[in-house]
C-alpha cells in the first residue's frame, strides 16, 4: 500500500482521505498533533503519507474559519458536565459552569468566538445569540400543547394500528377458509394420474393462498405498528423537534427544516448539545419548507407548520406531504388581518372574508380550517379537527388529513356565510351546501346547495342592515374524546410541562364547550347596546336553560357564551331584564331604543339552574389565567436589529451587552418566569 501512494497510483482524492485518518490517529494519541497539521490542497502532491490508521472514536471535527481546511480536537461537553441545571447558564471551554459573564462556548460552536447562553425548556436545551434566531418564551404553551396532542396521537395511532392488524387477521382466517385442503376421500377415489393432478391443485391452492397472505403483509398479533415521522416545517432554533425527540415516545425520526442558513446552523448546534440520542432521531436540513413537502408526498405521519405570521403559503403542500390519518399542527399569528382589521388582505390569503364582531377569536379559527380543508380538497383529501385553539395572539389548530373522493362531496355542507347586523351584532348563518334525506338511484345521500337567504334585508331586532363574511368552517372545531384524552394524559404527567397550569386551564375551557353551536354572543357587548347594567353570567345562563336551550361558556373569551337559541329568544331574555332593572331613556334612532320598544314574546325565567353553570367554576378549578408576566406576547423577527423598543418588549430580565447580544438575569426573574423557562 505504501508502496501504491509513492508511486502515485493512488488517485490524489485517495491519498487526502489516508492522509487525513492518520491526522486523526495521531491526533487521538496526542491532541497538539492537530495544531501542526494546517495545509493546503495544492501541497498534497509533494506530501510522502504514511500508512493510515481508522480514527478513535468520540472526536468531532469542527471546520475552522479560514480557506484551507484545518482541524482541531473537539470533543463535545456533555449536559452533566456543564453543571445540571442549563437555565439561562453559560458553558467554558472545557464544560464547566461559567460566571454571570457570558464567554465563548468552545466545542460547540465554530472557531468564530461566538458567545451563547443556554436555555432549558422541558428537557430540551438550546443555545441562544443575540437574535440571530427567533424564540419567544410566551410559545411555551403552544409547545406544551402540542407535546399532549401529539402523544395522544401516538396512543390513538397504536390503537389504530391494533384494530387494523385484527381485521388482516380475521381476512386471513376468511381466506384460508375459502382455499381449504381438497375433501381426503376424493383423495382416496381417484387414480395415481388424478391423485397427481389433484396434487397440482392443491399446490396451487397453496400458492393462492400465499399471494392472500403475502398481501396482508404476513401481520401477527406483535406486528409493531411503522414509526412515526415528524416534520418540523419551521424549525427556527429547533426547540419544538427537540423537545418532541427527548419527551415523547413512540417517535421514529424528526426532520427539522428552515430556509435560514444561520437557523439551521442553530439546529445543528443544538442537536449536538442535546446528545447521542437526539442527535439519532433529528435532523436539521436547509430547505425551503414548500418545496421539501411537495418533494416528500405523504411521508410524514406529523407536519408541524409554525411560522412567523401567516401559514397560508404552505397549506398546499402540508396537506400533500402528510400521510392519510396524519396530524397536521398549524399556527396562525396574523391576528389582525384574521379578526377583520384588514378584510382585504385575510380574503386574498385564506379565502374568506372576517367580520369585526366580539367572536372574531373563534372566527379566526373557523377562516383557518375552512382554508385547510380547501387546499387538501383540491387532492381528493379532507380534514378532521382534532383540538382548535385561541390563544395570546395566536391561533392554534390541530387536524387530522384522510383521503376520499367521496366525503370531500360534503364539505359544503361543512361551510357556512354569516351576516351580522351593523347596529345590534345580531348574526345569522347562510350555510353553503346541505345533504337531502332523500337518495337517488345509487341509494346514497344527495349534495345539494343550501336554501337561502335565511333572513331579511333589515334587521329583524334593530332594522339595520348587514354586513356579509365568510365562508368558514361551521362543522365543530373540537372532538369530545380526544379533549379527554388529551386532558387526562397531561394531568397524568404534569410535571413534564413547564406551563401546565395554563394547559390544563385552556383544556378545561374547551372540554366545557358546545360543539356543534358555531361563535359565540358577548353579554357585555348586549348589555351596551341596550345601555343596561348586565346580567350576571350565572343569571343569564340559567334563563337560557330555562327557556329549554342548551349553553356554555368559550375558551376563546371569559365573557363568551355559546348556545343554540336563536337571537330573537336571547333579545327577548334581555328585554325581560331590562323591565326589572329599568333604564334611562334613550334616542328614537338607537338600536337599543328599537329593541326594546318591542314587546317580549318569551318571559324570561332568571331561577338559577346549577346544570347551566360550569361545573368547572362550581369547583374551583381555574379556566382563564392571567399571562405570568408583563410583554407576554410577539417578539421581533430573527435578524431584527434589537431597539430599546424592542428591550422594553423583551421584558425588564432582559439587557443587551455592548456587542449586540441579548441575555437574560436570572436574578431580576420572578418565580412564575423560571418556571415558564424549566428552571
Amino acid at each position: 500500500m505504501f508502496w501504491l501512494l509513492k508511486s502515485g497510483r493512488v488517485a490524489v482524492r485517495d491519498k487526502v482521505g489516508f492522509y487525513l485518518s492518520h491526522c486523526l490517529w495521531r491526533g487521538a494519541r496526542n491532541p497538539s498533533v492537530f495544531e501542526t497539521y494546517s495545509f493546503r490542497w495544492s501541497n498534497l502532491h509533494d506530501k510522502q503519507l504514511p500508512l493510515p490508521v481508522l480514527p478513535a472514536p468520540h472526536v468531532a471535527l469542527v471546520p475552522g474559519s479560514s480557506c484551507s481546511p484545518h482541524f482541531s480536537r473537539q470533543p463535545r461537553p456533555s449536559l452533566s458536565a456543564m453543571g445540571g441545571d442549563l437555565t439561562d447558564s453559560k458553558v467554558t471551554e472545557n464544560g464547566s459552569p461559567a460566571p454571570v459573564e457570558s464567554v465563548p462556548v468552545k466545542g460547540i460552536s465554530s472557531d468564530s468566538g461566538q458567545t451563547y447562553s443556554i436555555l432549558r425548556e422541558g428537557e430540551a436545551d438550546i443555545l441562544l445569540h443575540g437574535n440571530d434566531v427567533f424564540y419567544n418564551k410566551a410559545q411555551v404553551v403552544n409547545r406544551d400543547i402540542s407535546i399532549a396532542v401529539i402523544r395522544a396521537f401516538v396512543s390513538k395511532r397504536e390503537q389504530e394500528h391494533q384494530a387494523e392488524v385484527a381485521k388482516k387477521l380475521s381476512r386471513r382466517k376468511g381466506a384460508s377458509k375459502t382455499f381449504g385442503a381438497p375433501d381426503s376421500t376424493v383423495e382416496n377415489s381417484v387414480s395415481v394420474e388424478a391423485q397427481g393432478d389433484e396434487a397440482n391443485d392443491v399446490t396451487e391452492s397453496a400458492e393462492v393462498k400465499t399471494i392472500t397472505n403475502a398481501s396482508e403483509e404476513f401481520v401477527t398479533e406483535n406486528t409493531p405498528a411503522k414509526p412515526i415521522r415528524v416534520l418540523e416545517a419551521l424549525a427556527a432554533s429547533g426547540l419544538r423537534a427537540l423537545r418532541y425527540a427527548k419527551e415523547i415516545e413512540g417517535l421514529g425520526s424528526i426532520v427539522a427544516t428552515d430556509n435560514d442558513k444561520v437557523a439551521v446552523e442553530a439546529c445543528e448546534r443544538n442537536i449536538k448539545l442535546n446528545g447521542p440520542v437526539v442527535a439519532a432521531k433529528v435532523e436539521a436540513k436547509h430547505a425551503d419548507a414548500r418545496v421539501y413537502m411537495l418533494t416528500h408526498e405523504k411521508e410524514f405521519d406529523v407536519v408541524d407548520l409554525d411560522p412567523y405570521g401567516s401559514p397560508s403559503v404552505f397549506l398546499d403542500s402540508a396537506v400533500q406531504t402528510i400521510a392519510d390519518g396524519g396530524l397536521l399542527l398549524c399556527t396562525a399569528t396574523d391576528m389582525a388581518v384574521l379578526c377583520g382589521n384588514n378584510g382585504e388582505v385575510c380574503y386574498s390569503k385564506y379565502g374568506s372574508y372576517p367580520l369585526r364582531g366580539k367572536y372574531c377569536h373563534e372566527m379566526a379559527l373557523r377562516i383557518l380550517l375552512a382554508c385547510i380543508e380547501s387546499h387538501a380538497n383540491r387532492y381528493k383529501r379532507y380534514i378532521v379537527p382534532i383540538v382548535s385553539l385561541s390563544i395570546d395572539f395566536y391561533v392554534r389548530v390541530f387536524v387530522r388529513v384522510y383521503t376520499s373522493a367521496n366525503t370531500i362531496k360534503a364539505t359544503p355542507s361543512k361551510l357556512t356565510h354569516i351576516y351580522q347586523c351593523v347596529g345590534c351584532d345580531s348574526y345569522y348563518f347562510q350555510p353553503v351546501g346541505r345533504i337531502t334525506n332523500k337518495t337517488n338511484k345509487n341509494n346514497s345521500a344527495r349534495y345539494m346547495p343550501a336554501i337561502g337567504p335565511t333572513i331579511l334585508p333589515e334587521c329583524s331586532q334593530c332594522k339595520k342592515h348587514f354586513s356579509m363574511g365568510g365562508p368558514m368552517w361551521a362543522a365543530p372545531i373540537h372532538d369530545a374524546d380526544w379533549i379527554s384524552t388529551i386532558l387526562n394524559m397531561a394531568t397524568s404527567m404534569k410535571a413534564k410541562y413547564p406551563a401546565f397550569d395554563k394547559l390544563h386551564s385552556i383544556l378545561t375551557a374547551v372540554s366545557e364547550e358546545i360543539l356543534d353551536v358555531p361563535l359565540y354572543v358577548n353579554l357585555h357587548n348586549m348589555s351596551a347596546t341596550l345601555k343596561c347594567t348586565p346580567p350576571s353570567a350565572a343569571i343569564f345562563r340559567s334563563a337560557v336553560a330555562n327557556a329549554g336551550y342548551r349553553i356554555s361558556g368559550s375558551h376563546a373569551n371569559p365573557l363568551g357564551l355559546k348556545t343554540d337559541a336563536p337571537m330573537e329568544v336571547l333579545w327577548d331574555i334581555m328585554r325581560c331584564w331590562v323591565k326589572e332593572h329599568p333604564v334611562k331613556a334613550q334616542a328614537t334612532a338607537t338600536p337599543g331604543s328599537v329593541i326594546l320598544s318591542k314587546e317580549p314574546e318569551l318571559q324570561a325565567n332568571f331561577t338559577k339552574v346549577n346544570a347551566a353553570l360550569s361545573k368547572a367554576q362550581a369547583k374551583g378549578v381555574a379556566r382563564f389565567l392571567p399571562n405570568p408576566e408583563e410583554y407576554w406576547g410577539p417578539k421581533p423577527r430573527a435578524g431584527r436589529h434589537i431597539t430599546n423598543k424592542h428591550m422594553a418588549a423583551l421584558g425588564p430580565h432582559v439587557h443587551q451587552t455592548q456587542s449586540g447580544n441579548v441575555h437574560i438575569r436570572q436574578d431580576q426573574m420572578t418565580s412564575s418566569e423560571r418556571r415558564m423557562v424549566g428552571e
